[in-house]
């Protein structure tokens, strides 16, 4: 993109503000400008004041009927060769969702660069591919796996893979790509500029992986590979099993979707969002919004209706989800404090929310599927999150339960 183009691009969203310092910045920053400015999609900008925002709806909430661990257990040779069947054929992938930073680990690198060993170096990378490598072995198959990265981390993150030689696993098995960015802007619509060459953005929000694929070019590579189902998953879960035959297998046997891994709450208070149905789609109940009466509901045999947390381990069928996207995504607007230049180009650091970023999330992408499986797993064998340095769902939680199912730190 050149000059002329970035400013009619900016001229039709009301945003030449953008190009103030242009003829002040070196070749670099300007080109470093331009990219930015084609790259940056201005349009979630017009939802400000738009009524068609979605963020305040509620839906009538019903139960889900989950897959609970002992009927699993019943047909888990049946779902097993289904699994081991689909992966063999080429049909599975996994995404890992690698963008954040270790900023609550007290680290200035990735998050899937933080060392969790105790008499040796143990990186959350190295425990996700570890895992992912038991599937290979299992099925004597490589599995493609591609990883979103963020604008922040994304040099980090490939060089440590590079010098780490991908920890064991198949170079040519493993894609990167960065997730989009959205801009941030005032409450008045102006998008905000984090210094004179560079505007403000954040991710767009863990809804935007399909869409950071697809704009990477890499759906073209997963029709051509004949890839069906992709198992999307977070990075901080050091004991998550990935590519799972046994629910892949489930989630195709029971005609699905998409797949949700789940944990019964060990709490009802639990800070996790809970599967339930939204008008009879199935959807995902953020803890903030859970009721009492949500809370004390029973189902048929007396146990909490609305009892099985998600994971953020998702199985999504790739033709449900093209179908759903040719929709528009429902787009969150979030107050949030946003660094940025004064008119005098003076840095500041606000110490209160001054203005939106804009996200889309996984769970308007579960809701927009007519069918979901709420799939159990033991928790004390696949839900070891790392949240935080100390405390619940920790550096320290996960390092025991990794010890628990014999991993060696």
């Amino acid at each position: 993109m050149n000059f002329q183009e970035a400013k009619q691009k900016l001229m039709q969203y009301s945003q030449e503000h953008v190009l103030k310092y242009y003829d002040t910045l070196n070749e670099s920053e300007q080109q470093d400008l331009l990219r930015q400015i084609a790259e940056t999609d201005f349009s979630v900008l017009h939802h400000i004041h738009s009524s068609s925002e979605t963020d305040s709806r509620r839906g009538e909430i019903t139960p889900i009927r989950a897959l609970q661990i002992p009927e699993i257990e019943e047909h888990r040779e049946e779902f097993q060769q289904t699994g081991i069947s689909a992966i063999k054929d080429g049909k599975v992938a996994a995404v890992l969702l690698a963008g954040g930073m270790g900023t609550r680990l007290g680290s200035d690198h990735p998050k899937g660069m933080y060392d969790i060993g105790l008499t040796k170096p143990v990186y959350i990378f190295e425990r996700i591919i570890s895992n992912l490598s038991d599937v290979v072995r299992l099925t004597n198959t490589w599995i493609h796996l591609f990883i979103m990265t963020s604008d922040k981390n994304h040099a980090d993150t490939t060089s440590f893979f590079h010098d780490h030689d991908f920890f064991g696993y198949r170079a040519d098995y493993i894609h990167f790509f960065q997730q989009d960015m959205a801009p941030a802007a005032t409450y008045n619509g102006k998008v905000y500029m984090e210094d004179k060459h560079k505007i403000a953005t954040s991710p767009n929000g863990n809804g935007g992986w399909f869409s950071s694929l697809q704009n990477a070019g890499l759906l073209e590579f997963i029709h051509k590979n004949g890839i069906q189902w992709l198992n999307v998953f977070a990075v901080d879960n050091v004991l998550q099993r990935i590519a799972d035959p046994c629910f892949v297998g489930a989630t195709i046997a029971r005609n699905c979707s998409v797949g949700s891994k789940v944990v019964r709450k060990n709490d009802p208070d639990e800070k996790v969002g809970v599967m339930c149905l939204k008008d009879g789609h199935p959807s995902i109940v953020e803890y903030y919004e859970q009721t009492p009466q949500l809370r004390d509901t029973k189902d048929e045999n007396g146990e909490p209706a609305y009892n099985f947390g998600v994971i953020l381990n998702y199985l999504f069928n790739i033709s449900a989800l093209e179908a759903i996207c040719e929709q528009e995504m429902p787009l969150h607007i979030v107050e949030k404090k946003i660094p940025f230049i004064d008119d005098d180009a003076v840095p500041v650091d606000p110490l209160e929310p001054n203005g939106y970023k804009f996200e889309t999330l996984i769970l308007d992408m579960i809701e927009l599927m007519d069918t979901c499986l709420p799939y159990e797993v033991v928790r004390d064998r696949e839900f070891a999150p790392i949240k935080n340095k100390t405390g619940v769902d920790s550096v320290e939680s996960a390092r025991i339960l990794l010890q628990q199912n014999g991993v060696t730190l």
